[in-house]
């Protein structure tokens, strides 16, 4: 009974372990569709653009704002992809491997989804500038059915953050402004995933998890402008999130069954820093070329942390990447802007360490946009995006039980294949 009591806790370890991720549109679980106008151009040149839409960006964005501004955008995320198995099998104790049985392949497991995003701004006095940004940068649901081959690793999991981002600009001179934001970051999450029982004859147990907390973060940034030439750097902050909840076990049978339980507990674990550089120049009076580069810190995310009564960290080994992209803006009139742009983003898992919660890979985005004057005031902003990933392997070992007289491991062997998403956005930009 020893070992079993070690079970109710140690059994959560999976459901954490894969806690956070899933086919995003930047790397892993970040979500970049921010600003509709940056959207449009593969999100190329923002830290070094001004207006409040570039906020989330570079908060010295502002420096130079000149009465009151806000945009206001919604991007709809179409993801598509496969999830297969190509031969995972489940060790239970005293038994031969076996394979894990259930549906052989997934399609969609990550839900479409809506993501808004909105800014406001305003010059305060002379060269000094006040703001907001309301954004949902960490957000992805997955759904897979209880039957998939993945249910072990991967059941039910919903993710939200929303970011309120004060922000304070000045203009240090006419080429130079700084500004920082403070990032107020509210998290929420609810997962789950299936659990072995002892017997095969037997159906699967269930854990889940919800939880929620607010975290703090800031980002600093400065701009130079130069005639035709705009440079931006910025950095922003990991934010350390706790989130307070509990993990529910269910369905536990036989020797297991004493295991079903409540119990409260913390998770703590950090969403990656960005150190961001970018540049814009008009090369013509209708032309401006836009480049960005990012690095992400995601190896921030090394572990995530299990408070009482578990007391354990369960290593997750993301790695730093990195983001390019370039694009163009066309001013084809005085009130029509095209945009076009193209972005190559690296995917902070790799072999070995990749399950079918987070079947990220790297990815291409492929995007073009517009904006249309409607008023000296108000501007409307579409953009579109494709967005192409890179076959993968799932292959992440994981256990359930691990550490206990019981452990029961599931050997993953599977692929993401055929994944792509399309991300359609519009939004507006008032000025008054």
């Amino acid at each position: 009974m020893k070992n079993f009591r070690r079970t109710s806790a140690l059994a959560t370890l999976p459901v954490m372990f894969l806690a956070f991720g899933g086919v995003a549109h930047a790397s892993a679980f970040y979500l970049q569709e921010q600003s509709v106008k940056g959207a449009g151009r593969a999100f190329s040149g923002e830290v070094a653009d001004q207006g409040p839409e570039s906020i989330w960006w570079n908060p010295a964005a502002i420096g130079w704002q000149d009465g009151c501004a806000g945009a206001l955008g919604v991007s709809a995320i179409l993801p598509r992809g496969n999830v297969v198995d190509n031969g995972t099998v489940i060790v239970r104790p005293g038994q031969a491997a076996r394979a894990v049985g259930g549906d052989s392949s997934t399609r969609n497991p990550i839900r479409n989804g809506v993501l808004p995003a909105g800014s406001f701004a305003c010059g305060v006095a002379p060269r000094l500038s006040v703001g907001i940004s309301v954004n949902a940068p960490y957000s992805f649901t997955t759904d897979y059915p209880s039957t998939s081959w993945a249910r072990y690793s991967a059941d039910r999991t919903k993710l939200r953050t929303y970011d309120i981002a004060p922000t304070v600009a000045f203009a240090v001179t006419d080429n130079l402004a700084i500004g920082a934001s403070m990032n107020i970051e509210y998290a929420d999450a609810t997962l789950s995933n299936a659990l072995p029982n002892l017997s095969p004859l037997l159906a699967d147990g269930e854990q889940r998890l919800a939880g929620n907390g607010i975290d703090f973060g800031y980002t600093v940034g400065a701009q130079y402008h130069a005639g035709p030439f705009s440079l931006g750097g910025s950095y922003k902050s990991a934010v350390k999130h706790r989130l307070d909840g509990s993990v529910a076990i269910t369905g536990l049978l036989g020797p297991l069954a004493p295991q079903n339980r409540t119990l409260r507990t913390t998770a703590s674990f950090s969403t990656p820093w960005q150190a961001m550089i970018g540049a814009r120049l008009a090369v013509t009076p209708a032309i401006t070329l836009n480049a960005q580069a990012v690095r992400t810190g995601w190896s921030e995310f090394d572990a995530i942390r299990l408070g009482g009564p578990l007391n354990t960290a369960i290593p997750e080994n993301y790695h730093d990447t990195w983001s390019y992209a370039g694009g163009v803006d066309l001013a084809v009139s005085p009130k029509l802007t095209l945009r076009a742009g193209v972005q190559r983003d690296e995917s902070p898992t790799s072999d070995g360490n990749r399950d079918a919660r987070v079947p990220d890979s790297d990815r291409w985005n492929f995007a073009g946009g517009a904006s249309f004057a409607l008023s000296k005031s108000f501007t409307v902003d579409a953009a579109g995006s494709y967005i192409t990933f890179k076959d993968a392997k799932i292959d992440r070992l994981t256990a359930a039980y691990a550490g206990t007289q019981v452990q029961t491991p599931i050997v993953v062997n599977g692929m993401l294949t055929n994944a792509h998403a399309v991300v359609l956005s519009l939004g507006g930009r008032l000025r008054f």
